[in-house]
């Protein structure tokens, strides 16, 4: 599988692109005009530079206002292209996108452009060259592949051929199986763009809103599939136009539109075994059972501020490790873990992040084939020294540079509390305050980085993600979306922060960095953990009273029970599936607290009209920001 990203999809000047895109392991680039017209050096320069960073040119686009051309608009539009076929020749590349047609005073007509490109195709031959019609979903005359493909056909000149962008197709609802007939041959590239479901004016929204496949709601991988079925196996190229991305990482936006190939490819195998696709073999998307631990990297001092917090929940000491300066504590299935080590990965992010969640382990069905697809989709594998019988445990690199861990029950990582750790005698695993398993983990990250982890986390695990809500805070608005299994084992939610004011954005500010924010965990009776918190000393945040005048009046709650809500300071939301009850705990260091859950019926959410509420408490009770040091 040959794979190629076009230079408009990623921020930088030319040579920033270049080296982002090979780092990323791309085979090639589609060179936008404008990217080379802004270049101070020669199209021989250019060249070079792009085959010294051991890329190939793949396309030269885009090339307007061709085809079906009235006189003298048409023989101005022929010298136009011989002009750019000089240009090409010098850059070192043979293909040319031509798009359809836009300019009004272009004439209709199927024959008519054939007629065209056929003395076009004749043009490029004399020189080596060939050019690809595509169909733009705003063409005047031509906005539909099926147009553009009878074009190409009429044309009937080997140096002329079709060019497929999904974006085109899939944003006029064109059935995409109308590709199947398409001979392969004819297919000279194919462009990949995603996005999300915006009902807007189609060139809007093409040339701001497009995303990496996986990204967004279209139906790519259908769409690939049917290109495959053609038999086509040239480049698969990736055309984005995004606004976010143009301010963004050229590197991180080049490693997620490669991750983004490489899934699609995946995707498009399994769904079509009799095909021959070109991939190396990587193991399915991988069953993931709940999160199996939570470590935090703290200090001596502040360990004992954690640990207290965790007795307040209802948590016991229940091990120590036995060569590390870490100890569990442990309630029903929850684990959490304290580490103070002086030395290695969790001091490094301690004295980065300060108090914080350094890594979590997850419960897989194969801990190492998890590592293995999630290395071929471009994720940094982790290993750390571990001392005599202790277990390796195979981990990858996830949000902020922390760390994701895997645990399965068939490769002797299920033994790992037996193993690693020493039991200390009165340690129990019975829930104190009844917190069973942990609900979810919610993980705070800059708003642009948010397509970046919803795809490593979708194309790494048997996950989907949930349509992205809007949490009001104050200070602004952040951006929710949640990554879940579909039996709810495993829930993460990724908040996305647009400025510092915010509670998300405060946290990422005071942190340094994207990592986890709260932890959230399930009880199966809010009101009796509520009762048996407060016998372990825990504090509740305090909800306005306001809230819960409401709150009766818009569910039309029982007045009992919706005094029993404000005695707890508990929030209550419900949908036509269930109910949700919510409390937290106060904050704790930059902005990172406790959630305790109960879910009732089916309720899949996690109480975003409630966050208003919740946001409002904690800013009450959220310490001086630290002022810089000089």
């Amino acid at each position: 599988m040959k794979t190629s990203i076009a230079t408009v999809s990623i921020s930088g000047d030319l040579r920033e692109k270049l080296a982002a895109i090979s780092a990323a392991g791309f085979d090639g680039i589609e060179i936008f005009e404008n990217d080379f017209l802004a270049f101070d050096g020669s199209p021989r320069d250019v060249g070079a530079m792009i085959r010294d960073a051991g890329l190939e040119i793949t396309l030269f686009q885009p090339f307007r206002d061709f085809e079906g051309m009235p006189e003298p608009h048409r023989a101005r539009a022929f010298d136009r292209a011989e002009r750019k076929f000089d240009l090409m020749q010098e850059l070192g590349t043979d293909l040319m996108l031509v798009c359809s047609n836009v300019s009004p005073v272009s004439l209709g007509g199927i024959n008519r452009a054939a007629d065209d490109f056929a003395e076009l195709g004749g043009r490029a031959a004399a020189r080596g060259l060939r050019v690809g019609y595509e169909a733009l979903a705003w063409g005047r005359h031509v906005n539909d592949h099926r147009d553009a493909w009878e074009v190409v056909r009429r044309a009937d000149h080997p140096n002329v051929g079709l060019i497929l962008d999904s974006f085109h197709t899939l944003a006029r609802k064109t059935d995409v199986d109308t590709i199947r007939a398409i001979p392969g041959d004819r297919i000279f590239i194919v462009q990949l763009a995603d996005a999300p479901m915006i009902d807007m004016d189609l060139l809007y929204w093409s040339r701001h809103f497009r995303n990496m496949p996986g990204e967004g709601d279209l139906a790519v991988t259908d769409f690939m599939r049917a290109v495959a079925a053609t038999g086509y196996d040239g480049v698969l190229s990736l055309e984005i136009f995004n606004d976010q991305f143009r301010g963004g990482s050229p590197k991180s936006i080049a490693v997620d539109g490669h991750r983004s190939l490489v899934y699609l490819m995946d995707q498009v195998r399994r769904r079509e075994p009799d095909l021959r696709i070109p991939l190396p073999e990587m193991p399915d998307r991988i069953e993931a059972d709940g999160i199996e631990f939570v470590e935090f990297a703290v200090d001596e001092a502040e360990a004992e501020e954690l640990a207290r917090m965790f007795a307040g929940l209802g948590f016991v000491k229940a091990g120590r490790h036995v060569s590390k300066d870490v100890t569990l504590w442990r309630q029903g299935g929850i684990n959490l873990l304290i580490n103070t080590e002086r030395e290695g990965f969790a001091h490094s992010s301690y004295l980065v992040h300060g108090t914080s969640v350094c890594a979590i382990g997850l419960r897989v069905a194969d801990a190492a084939a998890t590592v293995v697809r999630a290395r071929a989709l471009g994720a940094d594998t982790f290993d750390q020294p571990v001392g005599p019988g202790e277990l390796a445990i195979p981990a990858i690199r996830g949000v902020g540079g922390g760390v994701m861990h895997f645990i399965d029950r068939k490769s002797g990582l299920a033994g790992l509390w037996e193993t690693d750790f020493r039991p200390i005698e009165g340690g129990q695993a019975a829930a104190a305050a009844g917190l069973v398993s942990i609900d979810h983990l919610a993980q705070t990250m800059n708003y642009e980085e948010m397509l970046t982890w919803t795809l490593f986390y979708t194309s790494i695990f048997a996950t989907a993600k949930t349509p992205m809500v809007d949490v009001v805070d104050p200070a602004g608005l952040v951006r929710s979306q949640a990554i879940e299994t579909a039996d709810g084992a495993l829930r993460i939610t990724l908040n996305g922060a647009e400025n510092r004011r915010t509670l998300a954005g405060r946290f990422i500010a005071e942190s340094f960095g994207s990592a986890v924010q709260h932890v959230a965990f399930e009880s199966r009776d809010i009101f009796a953990t509520a009762a048996a918190l407060k016998a372990c000393g825990f504090t509740s945040l305090e909800i306005s009273r306001n809230y819960y005048d409401d709150l009766e009046a818009r569910f039309g709650l029982d007045p009992d029970f919706a005094d029993r809500l404000r005695a707890e300071n508990i929030l209550y939301d419900r949908d036509g599936e269930g109910e949700y009850f919510q409390l937290y705990g106060p904050n704790y260091g930059e902005g990172f607290f406790f959630e305790i859950v109960e879910r009732r019926g089916g309720y899949r959410g996690y109480g975003a009209a409630n966050a208003q509420f919740r946001i409002a408490a904690q800013k009450r009770h959220l310490r001086p920001e630290t002022v810089p040091r000089r």
